[in-house]
C-alpha cells in the first residue's frame, strides 16, 4: 500500500477513543469500554491464562499474550508462537491489510483428518509500531474454543473480525449490523 493510501485509510476513522459516543454501553465494575480503546491500537501484555482449544486438544496456551486494543473492537489476543502447537497449522490462502498492523497471513488448523480453514492469523512483517506481535498468532473464536482465564470467549460479530468478547468488555462492537461506518 502506498504511503498516501495508508494515510487515507488511517484518517477515515471518526472514532479514535478520545470520547465515548452517547450510544456506548456504560461500564460496570471491572469492565472496560471498547470506546475508550485508542486508534491507532494499543498493545498490552496480558499475564492471564489464554487457551485455544478444538475439542479436547489444546492448540495454544500462554500467560505471555499481547492484547491489541482498538476503538470499537473487543480485544484480540496474540500468543507467542512458542506457546502454539504450530505443527498443527499450515499457511492458508488469502491475505488482508490492516492500516495499523500491516499485512496479515492466515493459518489453517489440521487436526484429526480435518481442516479448519483460516482459523488463525499473524503479522509476519508488521509495521514498525506493531513489531511486538511479530511471531505471535491470534485465533478466531468463531472457529475454535478460546478462553481468557476461566471465561469462554464469545466471537465478535461479522465474521471478518477476530475480537474476543468477555464479560469485562462492553460495546457495542464493530461488526454488528449497521456498524460499517465505524
Amino acid at each position: 500500500m502506498k504511503e498516501n493510501d495508508l494515510a487515507q485509510a488511517r484518517a477515515q476513522w471518526s472514532h479514535r477513543g478520545s470520547g465515548r459516543p452517547d450510544w456506548a454501553i456504560s461500564t460496570g465494575p471491572g469492565q472496560e469500554s471498547v470506546w475508550d480503546y485508542p486508534r491507532p491500537p494499543r498493545l498490552e501484555p496480558d499475564a492471564r491464562l489464554i487457551r485455544v482449544m478444538h475439542g479436547d486438544t489444546i492448540i495454544a496456551e500462554s500467560r505471555e499474550a499481547i492484547r491489541v486494543l482498538e476503538t470499537a473492537s473487543p480485544p484480540t489476543f496474540y500468543i507467542p508462537s512458542q506457546d502454539v502447537r504450530v505443527e498443527l497449522l499450515s499457511q492458508a490462502r488469502g491475505a488482508s491489510l490492516c492500516e495499523w498492523k500491516g499485512s496479515a497471513t492466515y493459518w489453517s488448523l489440521q487436526l484429526d483428518g480435518q481442516e479448519i480453514d483460516q482459523a488463525a492469523w499473524s503479522y509476519e512483517e508488521p509495521f514498525i509500531d506493531f513489531g511486538a506481535i511479530r511471531g505471535y498468532l491470534s485465533f478466531y473464536p468463531s472457529k475454535l474454543e478460546c478462553y481468557v482465564a476461566e471465561h469462554r470467549v464469545t466471537p465478535q460479530a461479522g465474521g471478518f473480525y477476530g475480537g474476543w468478547v468477555t464479560p469485562d468488555v462492553v460495546g457495542p462492537f464493530k461488526g454488528d449490523p449497521g456498524t460499517g461506518a465505524w
